[in-house]
């Protein structure tokens, strides 16, 4: 009998849809394995038509089973709901060793956490939060087990560190270029986009600041700036202001680079090798992609509701024009091997052999 795991993740205003994007990468993976797997979604509206069973991008059929289980983020599964299931594997940002412990006996699998909590789980992933880049070598022996550099425990809880474990759409993979794209002497077209709720408004920034460097003609580019809570201000000579833009993965290598925060995009432009600059929508993704700068994946402007934007605009020029170049270029190389493309099949084994299951 398939295996049945159960991605449990959260969807409302503060977190967007980036959780739920993940989980259908992940359960593309594991039924590539030959489970199953279901989405239980908590959460707003977006996630009550999730658990419907409508794709959150696409007015589609979702390829595996979903349900809604309410808005409150710590809504217990149903114990009919669990007595089908292998194991869970729970990302929503925010979780307690309660609710990981009600989801026993269960395996528990956690995707990021900065607190205690998952040491009641038997699995955390930590893409972001200990530091993007880990060593595969050398491999030493713990307990009869080869272990690697990325692998440790916190408790009784096995730990998986690093930017192997950053997952991103199957398009992206499929669209990664075979060679490094060369970099143009300056970009010629960006993409702006800071997730489909962009609480911090960011959107109105970003076009305030690009804006002001048209004006001073410090650079003339065109851009393309998706802004779901609307724009202020008449857009300027080649900007274009969208509510959304659908299919997104398949658009951004359209483009020269992209301005965004932390999250699936700015994965999937990393694995595409798309030069990215970023702003931080609050200090927990700040500290997310200042690691991922100091790795040299993206140029970190800061944290974006706090941003002075006469810097901005300062840092902005010199990156998108001729001097950035030779940086974007190397962002672009250091980037593409940050992020692989291969993070949900290496997850959806790990899952895998928690369940029991021989690889």
């Amino acid at each position: 009998m398939s295996p049945l795991l159960i991605l449990r993740v959260h969807a409302d205003l503060r977190l967007g849809l980036g959780h739920v994007a993940r989980a259908l990468a992940l359960q593309e993976a594991w039924r590539a394995l030959g489970g199953q797997a279901c989405l239980a979604v908590t959460g707003d509206d977006r996630a009550r038509r999730v658990g419907g069973g409508t794709h959150p991008f696409q007015d589609q059929p979702l390829a595996c089973e979903a349900r809604y289980l309410g808005e409150a983020l710590h809504t217990p599964l149903p114990e009919e709901f669990k007595a089908r299931a292998a194991l869970v594997l729970v990302d929503q940002w925010d979780t307690s060793a309660a609710f990981l412990q009600s989801l026993r006996p269960l395996k528990v699998a956690v995707m990021e956490d900065d607190t205690d909590a998952h040491e009641s789980a038997d699995l955390l992933f930590q893409p972001f939060l200990e530091g993007v880049r880990w060593p595969d070598h050398p491999v030493k022996v713990v307990h009869g087990r080869k272990v690697r550099p990325f692998e440790t425990t916190s408790g009784a809880c096995r730990v998986l560190r690093g930017s192997h474990f950053i997952v991103v759409d199957k398009k992206a993979l499929d669209l990664r270029p075979k060679r490094m794209p060369l970099q143009p002497l300056a970009v010629h077209k960006l993409l702006v986009t800071f997730g489909g709720s962009d609480g911090p408004n960011l959107a109105q920034k970003a076009f305030d600041t690009l804006a002001q460097l048209a004006v001073e003609d410090r650079w003339r580019g065109s851009c393309t700036v998706l802004a779901p809570n609307g724009i202020q201000g008449a857009p300027f000579p080649g900007c274009k202001v969208v509510h959304g833009l659908p299919d997104l993965t398949r658009r951004m290598p359209e483009f020269d680079a992209i301005w965004c925060s932390a999250g699936v995009t700015l994965a999937e432009a990393l694995c595409m090798g798309i030069p990215a600059v970023v702003w931080g929508q609050n200090e927990r993704q700040h500290s997310i992609l200042s690691d991922l700068a100091i790795a040299n994946g993206c140029f970190d402007l800061g944290l974006g509701p706090e941003a002075d934007l006469v810097i901005v605009q300062e840092a902005l020029s010199q990156w998108l024009g001729p001097e950035g170049q030779d940086n974007r270029q190397e962002q672009v190389r250091d980037g593409m091997v940050l992020v692989d493309g291969l993070a949900a099949s290496r997850i959806a084994q790990e899952l895998w052999q928690l369940a029991g299951r021989q690889p």
